[in-house]
């Protein structure tokens, strides 16, 4: 385990006369605690399939594994409930910072007022995270002056962005749905991931040896948490119709 000591208590400055006594208030702080969650993604292949291939199928299998590692990962970032704790979890996951007033459209209105339900020192690193099916209902968004809110962008290999705020998509973030999470918005610097050391791959060729088969194995032991719930803010949709 792996413990970072976040800031429960923050100090409060006190006018005092010349000469007089200063006060002492008492500093506590929270524990987050970083464990190591072990990951693998296994499989087996025939002998035949694997040195009669017509292209290096070994290399294409650990590919595969890198891309099925990085998915649940990702997945477990967002919506994991203990292995890891993801960004939408009820309980030590982002807090909300508006509720729609409908449960199946967002409003622009809605989307400003998430930005400064954002503290302003977050708001300095901030980005938007949300599903493709959202941000394609967020492009047809107009301002009172019939100007779309999105902004392409316009340098290579730079993120396109919302009301100036850069916006990123999973996947695996929920879609606009009755009383869940649709968009999240803050600096997601504050969500501390735990690598313990490096992925691990293996071939395991006598264990399936009496079958004529050969087994792939990835491993990796990883965590992660929002040490910061307050960091990142989440747009959620009214409940029910």
């Amino acid at each position: 385990e792996h413990k970072i000591n976040i800031a429960a208590t923050k100090p409060a400055a006190a006018w005092i006369e010349e000469g007089g006594a200063l006060t002492f208030g008492d500093a506590t702080f929270d524990q987050i605690i970083l464990d190591a969650h072990k990951l693998h993604v296994a499989i087996k292949v025939t002998e035949e399939l694997l040195y009669d291939n017509a292209f290096n199928l070994e290399s294409y299998i650990m590919q595969q594994f890198g891309k099925a590692l990085a998915n649940a990962e990702e997945d477990a970032f967002i919506n994991g409930t203990g292995q890891p704790l993801g960004i939408l979890a009820a309980t030590g996951g982002a807090d909300v910072g508006v509720t729609a007033k409908s449960a199946t459209a967002i409003t622009a209105d809605e989307l400003i007022d998430l930005i400064y339900s954002l503290k302003r020192p977050y708001r300095k690193s901030a980005a938007f995270l949300l599903n493709d099916q959202t941000l394609a209902a967020i492009r047809k968004l107009k301002d009172n002056y019939g100007q779309y809110l999105w902004q392409p962008s316009l340098q290579a290999g730079e993120p396109d962005r919302i009301l100036g705020y850069a916006a990123y998509t999973s996947p695996y973030f929920p879609a606009v749905a009755a009383g869940k999470a649709a968009v999240a918005f803050g600096d997601f610097s504050y969500y501390n991931i735990g690598d313990r050391g490096t992925r691990s791959f293996a071939e395991l060729k006598e264990l399936f040896a009496g079958n004529g088969m050969v087994g792939f194995v990835a491993k990796e032991r990883v965590d992660g948490k929002l040490v910061l719930p307050e960091a990142v803010k989440l747009l959620k949709m009214k409940a029910g119709s």
